[in-house]
């Protein structure tokens, strides 16, 4: 059921992250509306992982605090079909993120503790969310087409009412994964000079990532790509992302967390510079897409690792929590709001691409800096 849940929550994603953008262009909304919408809802980032987190480690209940996640987004999510006004839709997509961002921590620490922070076991579980994410996107694209541009959130409101119903037959972890000493403090892990140019390193990640998830849909569709195409061209992405996770475990076994993390995101580098400056051309799209298995899926699977061995059993639901809301919240908002800016209807796409480029380099730069000694091997 694991296995499903990823499939289901990734899967919500593989809608409204290529998406979302598509929908908010068939309500009427320009590029800098959507970049700011997009920024808001993203901000739930920040404050969400840290509140649940706090929750489940004090608690010990992940589960119940996953199951409460899930309903409530289910339940903030279904008033999206009646509003329309940009505030009334920002409130709606940003209640239903503050609840989702609940979601993926605790299936996480749920996840890590029954396969027992065993690299390869975890990915085997988690690329179940990859599939769910292909298998989504290529059938939202094909439904955008088929009838139109409020597709996504019928699909979405469809999956978030499964997640839910799946949660309900997951099991609690065990209660040693969530025994803490009040000896010890998050915040000596935090101050270290390791934990800051990682965690900065995954913001400037996500920072280049904002063009991407705001606008990609979109570049396709003025490039002359159908939506069936559009979201062929993302779920190869993710399938290069799935056999990424199968060979994660062995490659961060052999290469360390460090350097795995150093060569990801300076292919990702490399894939905002294709977009940039050759995206016309459909070969460029492919391997840019293809390139997706390291800017997502090994950089991914590198940094749940170093928050599992760094944080250890005390600290293990805040410190995935700060990675999701420093890095993917703060990250996420700021990529994309700035993305929102310099799109211009499209006419900014290469310099909000290269601008990209620059932002994955320097996390690249950031994580060479960081002595091989205090990473996970």
């Amino acid at each position: 059921m694991l296995s499903l849940t990823f499939f289901l929550y990734f899967g919500q994603l593989g809608v409204l992250v290529p998406y979302l953008g598509v929908f908010l262009d068939g309500r009427g909304f320009n590029s800098q509306e959507i970049g700011e919408l997009f920024a808001l809802v993203t901000l739930m980032r920040i404050i969400g992982p840290n509140l649940f987190a706090s929750f489940a480690d004090k608690s010990g209940k992940s589960l119940g605090i996953l199951q409460i996640g899930a309903f409530l987004t289910f339940a903030t999510f279904c008033s999206i079909f009646w509003l329309n006004s940009f505030w009334g839709l920002t409130i709606a997509f940003g209640l239903m993120m503050l609840f989702f961002t609940a979601i993926a921590p605790q299936t996480e620490v749920i996840t890590l503790g029954s396969v027992r922070g065993d690299a390869t076991k975890y990915s085997h579980v988690r690329l179940w969310g990859s599939i769910g994410f292909i298998v989504l996107t290529v059938l939202a694209g094909k439904l955008i087409d088929v009838f139109s541009s409020e597709a996504p959130i019928y699909i979405s409101g469809a999956v978030l009412l499964g997640l839910f119903l799946v949660t309900l037959s997951l099991k609690e972890a065990t209660a040693s994964e969530h025994k803490s000493s009040a000896a010890d403090s998050i915040w000596r892990k935090v101050r270290t000079k390791v934990f800051i140019g990682f965690i900065l390193s995954s913001t400037l990640i996500q920072i280049s990532f904002g063009p991407y998830y705001s606008f990609f849909a979109l570049y396709a569709r003025d490039l002359n790509y159908s939506g069936q195409e559009t979201g062929a061209l993302i779920a190869l992405g993710v399938a290069a992302e799935v056999i990424i996770f199968l060979l994660a475990g062995r490659l961060i076994g052999r290469f360390g967390v460090k350097w795995t993390l150093f060569v990801s995101m300076l292919l990702t580098g490399l894939r905002w510079y294709l977009l940039a400056v050759a995206a016309q051309f459909w070969p460029t799209l492919i391997v840019s897409q293809l390139l997706h298995a390291f800017s997502f899926g090994l950089i991914h699977a590198a940094s749940i690792n170093f928050i599992h061995h760094y944080f250890g059993v005390q600290f293990r639901s805040q410190g995935q929590a700060l990675y999701t809301s420093i890095g993917f919240g703060i990250g996420g908002a700021a990529g994309n709001f700035g993305a929102g800016l310099i799109w211009q209807q499209g006419q900014g796409a290469e310099l909000a691409f290269t601008l990209a480029t620059g932002f994955a380099l320097l996390g690249a730069l950031l994580v060479a800096c960081i002595p091989s000694r205090y990473m996970p091997k």
